[in-house]
């Protein structure tokens, strides 16, 4: 489709039947009677492994050394694949290296999601990754993509001095504009209480700190700049962390303390030979979809379809158990 064309893609009609067959259904949409095709619809079959049969770091458990990436684990899409294909690609250069594996969890990044959720529960159809699937979407957001991932890039290599060093600086300008908006105090003056009428906003008796008035639906950082005296010129990437770390503090803090809480199962590791049969109080579903995955720790295994919230309790006691013979 472009100006200078006179193709139309028909949108809706993706599908892999006969080229007359595709003919005759298109001409039975009114408009559409005496239609041309110049190229037909096709699908592309292929062959892809059970993704359950991978580690978290996407080498397959079964061959030492073989990561793979893409279609081959029942993904579709070029965004899931390059995003397997990146961690594929390091933890095979780390694997040469000696290097401990790079896993990033669900907390961290999208990518993570996706890793997460085809290693742990597997996938009947192509899987897409689709926001509604990461439970930490008030932190897996695209405007703080570079704060979560620029550390992580920078500590395996993929990030240049350069670029390290702008981002350290962006990030922190960020605080040091945070500290400032929090400990700034605005008066009641004249000026003040227009500016609260001119936007709709509650008068203030008072001086308030700058972060409260931030806080107001009414208000954001951009508008504020009308009584912010002090204001330092600041790049519209730091402007923005600025008012959304501020303005949505209280969620993004209930938010980390779910965090929080799933790290800690998160660090509780599984040993990879452990006999989940040999486990009295598991039940026998656990035992055999905990035997299959072989989940990397307790926080994985919570995910697994057939696992419940009792089993992990079982698995929390034996952990337990374990470290107390040990100790």
């Amino acid at each position: 489709m472009g100006l200078n064309t006179q193709e139309m893609y028909l949108q809706g009609m993706s599908t892999s039947l006969p080229e007359d067959v595709q003919i005759e259904m298109m001409r039975s949409v009114p408009g559409l009677e005496n239609v041309s095709v110049m190229r037909s619809a096709y699908a592309i079959e292929y062959d892809c492994i059970n993704p359950t049969q991978l580690k978290l770091s996407l080498e397959l458990r079964e061959v030492e050394g073989l990561f793979t990436a893409g279609q081959i684990n029942g993904t579709s899409g070029y965004e899931e694949a390059a995003a397997q294909g990146i961690i594929a690609g390091i933890n095979a250069a780390r694997k040469i290296k000696g290097l401990e594996p790079l896993v990033l969890d669900r907390s961290q990044a999208y990518i993570g999601v996706l890793i997460d959720d085809i290693v742990t529960k597997g996938t009947n159809e192509p899987y897409r990754m689709m926001t509604s699937r990461a439970e930490y979407r008030l932190l897996l957001r695209q405007d703080n993509a570079d704060l979560r991932l620029t550390p992580i890039g920078y500590e395996v290599g993929l990030i240049s001095e350069e670029r390290y060093k702008k981002f350290e600086e962006k990030r922190r300008l960020i605080e040091e504009e945070i500290e400032r908006v929090k400990r700034t105090n605005i008066a009641p003056t004249e000026k003040v209480i227009n500016f609260l009428k001119k936007y709709n906003s509650t008068p203030i008796k008072s001086g308030v700190k700058l972060a409260d008035l931030l806080r107001r639906p009414e208000l954001d950082y951009e508008t504020l700049g009308e009584i912010d005296e002090n204001r330092p010129n600041l790049t519209f990437a730091v402007r923005e962390q600025v008012s959304i770390s501020i303005k949505y503090e209280g969620y993004i803090k209930r938010q980390m303390q779910q965090v929080e809480q799933f790290k800690k199962l998160e660090e509780k590791k599984l040993d990879k030979d452990i006999d989940y049969d040999e486990i009295n109080g598991l039940r026998l579903e656990a035992r055999q979809k905990l035997n299959k995955i072989k989940p990397e720790s307790v926080g994985q295994a919570s995910r697994i379809s057939g696992v419940s919230p009792a089993d992990i309790s079982v698995l929390l006691v034996y952990l337990e158990q374990k470290r107390r013979q040990k100790s």
